[in-house]
């Protein structure tokens, strides 16, 4: 098990709110196994995205390093 950083665990907290918003569409009584390959895809790149810009929210933020 990874140990996350603060950082981290507030991205993943934006990302589940990412896809909550798309397994709304899709449809949460939607079994895993019924999911086309389309909306697998777009639940991995919801992820994916969603971590990448919250990430990358939170370094804008952060000091920059001295040297």
């Amino acid at each position: 098990m990874v140990d996350l950083t603060e950082q981290e665990h507030a991205a993943i907290g934006v990302t589940i709110r990412r896809l909550g918003a798309l397994m709304g569409e899709i449809g949460w009584d939607t079994r895993f196994a019924d999911l086309s390959e389309a909306e697998v895809r777009a639940l991995i790149a919801e992820s994916v995205e969603g971590f990448r810009e919250a990430m990358a929210e939170t370094a804008a933020e952060m000091p920059e390093v001295p040297f």
